[in-house]
């Protein structure tokens, strides 16, 4: 064999030997990156199961507040949290709670006459329509809606952290704002050539239970006692005395001295379901400052006469009313009380009777 045989028969060798490592070396890495591969894909395939943990976490959280918030349009939200301050862990039935609060009444005045006629459908659309608005002067006022109730509204005012003076307020307030979003509501009614509305509220202060009733499969929540009947009461002596706005002299008592708002004396009444008389007042405070200057430039003669019907000083008392509509004629409540009077001195009362008028 020549050296140029030998030489060749090298050269192939070493490049045989040269393309095996070569080899080796591509396998090598080709088994890496294979399994670099594989481990990729099950990172991937665990980042989106992660993914796909959150986001059914995300629905379920999501859902889980959209049936919340539609819980709170049965269940007043403050009503569940009221719960939760006393340390009640579930919602059962015959929950009760004793609080003190403000309970008012809303209702719309001739209801019965309006709802005749119109249709089903435009009476759905009217309530509809006119709790949107009455919603707002409540919740701003740190109120909650607990029922409607036909064309009634019954709400609490049991300010959070608050004071009495506080829900009592709160409850005047709400009054006031009401009665502004009625007028604008009466706008807009007007620009659709529609009839204008109006309204009674009767507000009360005191004790109330707040609890569930129901059975095992119907449990709603409910607020009962005596200061609910007796601002359900007031509320319905609105169109008597002829009143936007009726409070019990126990809101007045809370609410204090130095509180800017304007009232009257109405009456010394025993209202139905309750053993003791109370006092009830008009505000005057939404009304214009011509109709607040006439009526209370008669307060004085109406608080004599009241005087004198409780001690059975019949000709006295109305002589006072007599006075009072000489300077407001156009003022009923006068009136009221002259009829009053005249019925009462014609029946034969008991010795301990206290003067106050018994209204069904």
């Amino acid at each position: 064999m020549s050296s140029m045989e030998s030489f060749l028969g090298i050269g192939i060798v070493l490049l045989l030997i040269y393309s095996a490592v070569i080899t080796i070396l591509l396998i090598k890495r080709s088994r890496r990156f294979a399994r670099r591969v594989t481990q990729f894909k099950k990172n991937r395939r665990n980042t989106d199961l992660s993914i796909e943990k959150e986001l059914r976490f995300q629905e379920a959280a999501d859902e889980a507040l959209r049936l919340n918030q539609t819980f709170q349009k049965f269940v007043p939200k403050q009503f569940v949290e009221h719960m939760a301050n006393t340390d009640v862990d579930n919602l059962g039935l015959g929950y009760a709670s004793e609080n003190e609060v403000a309970i008012m009444f809303c209702d719309i005045r001739g209801f019965t006459g309006f709802s005749e006629r119109i249709t089903p459908q435009e009476l759905m659309n009217f309530l509809n329509s006119y709790f949107t608005r009455m919603n707002d002067p409540i919740h701003q006022n740190s109120g909650f809606i607990d029922k409607f109730m036909g064309d009634g509204i019954m709400a609490l005012f049991d300010h959070p952290g608050g004071t009495a003076r506080d829900k009592a307020i709160d409850s005047l307030n709400a009054a006031l704002d009401l009665r502004k979003a009625l007028t604008i509501y009466n706008g807009h009614r007007k620009n659709s050539n529609y009839a204008a509305v109006n309204m009674g509220i009767g507000i009360h202060f005191g004790n109330v239970i707040m609890g569930t009733v129901g059975s095992d499969d119907r449990m709603d929540t409910t607020v009962i006692g005596d200061s609910v009947n007796i601002a359900s009461r007031l509320e319905a002596l609105t169109p008597k005395y002829q009143a936007d706005i009726i409070v019990s002299a126990q809101v007045l008592q809370t609410l204090g001295a130095g509180y800017p708002i304007k009232t009257r004396l109405l009456d010394w009444v025993r209202v139905k379901g309750r053993q003791a008389p109370i006092e009830i007042y008009e505000v005057l405070s939404h009304l214009s400052d011509i109709e607040q200057a006439a009526r209370i430039s008669v307060q004085a003669k109406i608080a004599a006469g009241l005087a004198c019907r409780i001690n059975k000083q019949w000709d006295e008392a109305i002589a006072y009313f007599e006075t009072a509509l000489a300077v407001n004629p156009n003022d009923t409540l006068a009136h009221h009380h002259i009829d009053v009077c005249r019925i009462y001195r014609n029946i034969d009362l008991d010795d301990d009777w206290d003067g106050a008028l018994v209204l069904q």
